[in-house]
């Protein structure tokens, strides 16, 4: 039997190819090549180890016919595309936890640096000024720093902030009273943040939750004076809106190591006065890059060597016997994680994983695992089913697996269920011909529906000509209906629209189904 083959086709610590061949894989370090260059490579190798150079596309991966797995030493996949490797049966890994700390260091940093004014006070003593005199900064001790995002990085920033005498406020959906108190900090919503704290800094990923969390109605809510940092994702904050907020003032400064549009050779900021920026700098440091490059070498070599899997986006932890039985319902697991994270937008503190009929016989671990991967990622961009269970218990999230052997209505069942202020939500699937996923009750109400691709859900009054008004609102936007899906709690009482579309909704049109005569709640979704 022949050794794994791997290259290592980006810069990455000498350390990572040792561990490679201490593992019994064979490793070539090919750095710089062209895409054509790799193309023509690609395909005598079982792994890949990348980190954000290489663009692994359609075309690499075509020509990757040994190809199984793929590592990035980091946390963003964006130079990857994910669904073409899993349709090929790619495994695609990262190291989501090697450069926390890095990054929540370089977020205090940034505050430093706007706080004393250091980049601009530097710059006009090295010209030969001696501004003594036209620099006052702000102390940070005392002061309150708001963290929109409490997870892994941002959780450390706590730490860091409480250290130096801040007060630390933190929104995040899936922080508990526990967990914050845990922390030190104190949970809040986003709007008592953005009205108390003098500094904002926000660790959440890029999702269409987070986009623009910091729009221009939301900045106009910050306290006068406040200073902005993002070491997180580009696109967070409304660049433009953040320029006029500083030039009015209202915003006393802002540092941003991430931006919308990456490499960033122009932005409406550059220049501004009090702004600060650096170039995705968040996880360069040699501890991180040590750190994320030991890892990959790790998990790459332990699956091609052993079979194991760790931080896998794509595919879960399953025995060889297990795997045919349980994949449909993993399928079905996920899709109802998402779809609840997506339509329960509370401070979310326990969810509830139900099992009846043939399902209760099932090992639920997988199970529970790709519901927390669903729920979680309208929230983390690096969530996966083996590492969601973690992310769940860091953010204190009550996570309960429950077995029914009873049967029901249905062979086979799952319900999830979280716990909210307005009491508990629910929603269930099952599968038909043991294969395909399907809806069957959402919040109390059934319906029968296929969760896939762009959807619609929309709460109204049940009454006549409202299904007529939709149907011309998204036919005069252009907008196709795939499937059309209803249910209800009684004749003229509270009614559920589920949609397919074959395109996303644009939040202009969102607004407008909203204002429709009789709707409650317009929600998008995407599968």
């Amino acid at each position: 039997m022949t050794n794994p083959k791997v290259l290592i086709s980006d810069k990455m610590d000498p350390n990572a190819a040792k561990i490679f061949e201490e593992r019994g894989c064979d490793v070539d370090v090919i750095t710089g090549e062209t895409p054509e260059q790799l193309i023509a490579r690609i395909g005598e190798y079982d792994g890949l180890a990348i980190r954000s150079s290489t663009k692994v596309t359609k075309e690499v991966l075509d020509a990757a016919k040994n190809l199984k797995v793929i590592g990035r030493a980091g946390i963003g996949v964006d130079n990857v595309d994910v669904p073409y490797a899993s349709s090929k049966g790619i495994v695609v890994m990262n190291t989501p936890f090697g450069n926390s700390i890095t990054t929540a260091e370089h977020a205090i940093a940034m505050m430093f640096a706007l706080a004393r004014q250091i980049p601009e006070a530097n710059a006009r003593t090295q010209a030969g000024e001696w501004p003594k005199n036209g620099f006052m900064g702000v102390e940070v001790t005392g002061k309150t720093l708001g963290l929109i995002g409490a997870g892994n990085i941002g959780s450390i920033v706590a730490s860091r902030a409480l250290g130096l005498k801040m007060k630390v406020l933190a929104y995040d959906p899936f922080l508990t009273e526990d967990r914050a108190i845990e922390m030190g900090v104190e949970k809040a919503d986003l709007e008592v943040l953005l009205a108390r704290a003098n500094f904002i800094t926000l660790h959440v990923p890029m999702t269409d939750q987070t986009r623009n969390i910091l729009s221009a109605e939301n900045l106009a809510k910050t306290k006068k004076g406040v200073r902005i940092i993002n070491c997180a994702r580009g696109g967070l904050i409304d660049e433009a809106a953040l320029k006029q907020a500083l030039d009015s003032g209202h915003v006393a400064g802002a540092a941003l190591d991430v931006f919308a549009q990456e490499p960033a050779k122009d932005s409406p900021l550059f220049g501004t006065a009090n702004f600060i920026c650096t170039p995705h700098l968040g996880a360069s440091t040699t501890e991180a890059q040590v750190n994320v490059a030991l890892q990959v070498a790790e998990q790459l070599s332990d699956y091609l060597v052993n079979g194991g899997v760790t931080n896998a986006l794509n595919l879960p932890s399953l025995s060889a016997e297990e795997a045919p039985k349980l994949r449909p319902y993993m399928g079905l697991a996920e899709k109802l994680g998402s779809l609840v994270g997506q339509l329960a937008h509370d401070a979310l503190t326990e969810i509830s994983i139900e099992r009846s009929g043939a399902a209760a016989d099932l090992n639920g671990k997988p199970i529970e695992a790709a519901v927390l991967a669903g729920f979680m990622k309208q929230h983390s961009d690096s969530v996966n089913m083996v590492n969601a269970p973690y992310l769940a218990k860091e953010r204190g999230l009550d996570v309960r697996s429950i077995r029914h052997d009873r049967g029901g209505v249905y062979h086979t069942l799952l319900r999830v269920t979280v716990a909210t202020s307005q009491g508990p939500r629910s929603v269930a699937g099952t599968l038909f011909g043991d294969a395909a996923p399907r809806l069957v009750e959402i919040f109390g109400i059934g319906i029968e529906a296929d969760l896939d691709g762009h959807m619609l859900y929309i709460v109204n009054e049940d009454a006549p000509g409202f299904i007529g008004r939709v149907g011309t609102l998204l036919g005069e936007a252009g907008i196709n209906i795939g499937t059309f899906h209803l249910g209800r709690r009684e004749v003229g009482g509270e009614a559920v629209l589920l949609l397919s579309l074959d395109s996303p909704l644009s939040k202009d049109l969102t607004d407008k189904a909203c204002a429709l005569p009789g709707v409650k709640t317009v929600m998008p979704l995407a599968f």
